[in-house]
């Protein structure tokens, strides 16, 4: 029987050698969180991409037993598709996908080559530079602000309020993260209010006066949605990012295609560790395991990619890997609606610092992980700019 896991440090360096085992002794087990908390954590791509489908698995908190303690937010930020399951779901996402359309997302592409291009010549060149800090964190915070129609003076806000929240520093006082929860709510109901009085052309403007028939999205779901568009794709990009540059900058590998290649940089070194928790409204069986109704379950995306039954030499960075079902933006119903941004927006991304020349600044051994469970990204990334 496979040791219970710890999730520390060595975890956070570099958690696949931990995934491996837990999926070579069965792929479900019940471990406890670092905030103590217990959950049933899935790792086989199987399990994992037929439970995502699974509408037994609910994501809404009213079917969580009194054992969960995930982080809660106020209701009014709560009315997101994260915390839905279907007909509400279904509805909002309709309601949304109105609006957040592929062509609405290509047209932003032009904006995202300029913005980078802007990033990295402001950055020095033949001497070390944070690349996180420089170019992986500002331009999500660009792109997510210029879709929303956020101003600019107002978005280093957003990076310190979701570095609150999803990496927390030793010190950080306790109430630190109600406090940003707070400021955003009350800077997203603002700015709300603003947009509904002088529309603009962002995606805001559009869900505001998105409806279908009679049904329109209420204010609470305009919030949340604000809400929900910028702490995932912001944050996720950022890592994403760092991670991508980090696999690229030490294997050797030539970029033949870059689709391919960001495809595989994201199944390589996924961000976001576990889709988020569900709960089973009933008894149910997952990879041959009884799970009792109510109790929290964690769908490990990050080792499922890493599932040898599905990829060979999973461990090793194939840019060139096709076919490529990992299971990085869901699966099912609620698959990411960001997915197609993430995707263009990281391409753009690594083809610029591919195009600028770019070089680690330091061992890679010396590169810190974020000190997070669910969060895999870098701390810094030092390096050196063409």
């Amino acid at each position: 029987m496979t040791p219970v896991p710890t999730f520390d440090e060595t975890f956070y360096a570099d958690p696949y050698p931990t995934y491996a085992r837990l999926r070579a002794d069965g792929g479900v087990h019940h471990v406890s969180t670092p905030d103590g908390s217990k959950a049933w954590l899935v790792t086989r791509h199987a399990d994992v991409r037929a439970c995502l489908a699974d509408p037994r698995l609910s994501l809404n908190r009213a079917n969580a037993g009194d054992g969960y303690r995930g982080f809660a937010l106020p209701p009014a930020l709560d009315a997101n598709l994260l915390n839905l399951d279907p007909p509400d779901h279904t509805r909002l996402r309709a309601l949304i996908a109105r609006e957040f359309t592929p062509a609405r997302v290509e047209a932003m592409a032009p904006a995202i080559t300029s913005a980078a291009a802007e990033l990295l010549d402001a950055c020095p060149t033949g001497e070390p530079v944070d690349l996180i800090a420089a170019f992986a964190a500002p331009l999500p915070l660009r792109v997510i602000g210029d879709l929303l129609g956020v101003p600019r003076r107002d978005r280093a806000r957003f990076r310190e309020w979701t570095r609150t929240l999803l990496t927390p520093s030793p010190g950080q006082p306790p109430t630190a993260a109600r406090d940003a929860v707070a400021g955003m709510h009350g800077y997203l109901v603002d700015l709300i209010a603003a947009k509904r009085a002088a529309p603009e052309d962002d995606l805001l403007s559009a869900l505001i006066a998105a409806r279908d028939d009679d049904d329109r999205l209420s204010e609470a779901e305009l919030v949340s949605m604000a809400f929900l568009t910028l702490w995932a794709g912001y944050e996720n990009l950022v890592n994403l990012i760092g991670n991508g540059m980090r696999a690229l900058l030490t294997h050797d590998q030539p970029v033949t295609d870059l689709p391919t290649a960001v495809e595989e940089l994201t199944r390589y070194d996924q961000p976001l560790q576990f889709a988020i928790r569900r709960f089973p409204v009933c008894d149910i069986e997952v990879g041959g395991v009884a799970v009792p109704a109510g109790e929290t379950v964690l769908l490990g995306i990050a080792s499922a990619n890493h599932d040898e039954t599905v990829f060979a030499e999973p461990e090793a960075l194939r840019l060139d890997r096709d076919p490529n079902p990992h299971l990085s933006y869901g699966h099912g119903v609620h698959r990411s609606f960001g997915s197609r941004l993430s995707q263009v927006e990281a391409a753009i991304a690594v083809a610029a610092l591919l195009e600028r020349g770019c070089a680690l600044a330091v061992p890679a051994g010396d590169l810190r992980a974020l000190p997070s469970f669910r969060n895999r990204g870098l701390v810094e990334l030092p390096v050196t700019l063409g």
